[in-house]
């Protein structure tokens, strides 16, 4: 059982979307630098996160992206399933042909396990997960060091 890597990076990048959603909308590129995510892969999950309507773009200079409702409305597991991403436990992946095309012994439990997680990813929304120390704390060291990257003169950035 494993969350992939799309699942992940589009849970950062609405997290970090929403940590930082002031008034302005945020670009891509913000959430790239800040995150360490490819731009062309932020890009591809942020289509599929329109298309759920769990963020709006904003065309035009100081364009970007904004939350399309409050944090406190937008679940983790909205965004996983967004991004055609399953937490799934068994080892057939749900269709129950786990041992020579039939349902093993163990699937029920790793089924149940995969509805538990779901419905505990259901329950956490991204303002609660803002509210966390260390959710600040960490974005606030992000920030920071994006903020001393850009006052470097350009042959002293290290990438």
């Amino acid at each position: 059982m494993r969350l992939t890597a799309k699942g992940r990076y589009a849970v950062t990048a609405m997290l970090d979307l929403a940590v930082h959603c002031d008034a302005r909308p945020i670009s891509l590129a913000d959430i790239s630098s800040r995150q360490g995510i490819s731009l062309s892969y932020l890009e591809q999950l942020f289509a599929k996160l329109r298309r759920r309507e769990l963020v709006k773009s904003v065309r035009g200079p100081g364009g970007g992206y904004q939350l399309s409702r409050p944090a406190s409305e937008i679940f983790v597991a909205q965004i996983v399933d967004s991004v055609d991403e399953n937490v799934d436990a068994t080892k057939c992946a749900g269709r129950a042909d786990c041992q020579h095309g039939e349902t093993c012994l163990t699937h029920e439990l790793w089924s149940d396990l995969s509805s538990q997680i779901h419905q505990f990813l259901s329950s956490i929304d991204l303002a609660s997960l803002i509210e966390k120390r260390e959710v600040k704390k960490i974005a606030a060291r992000q920030e920071a060091r994006i903020e001393a990257l850009t006052r470097l003169p350009a042959q002293e950035v290290q990438v």
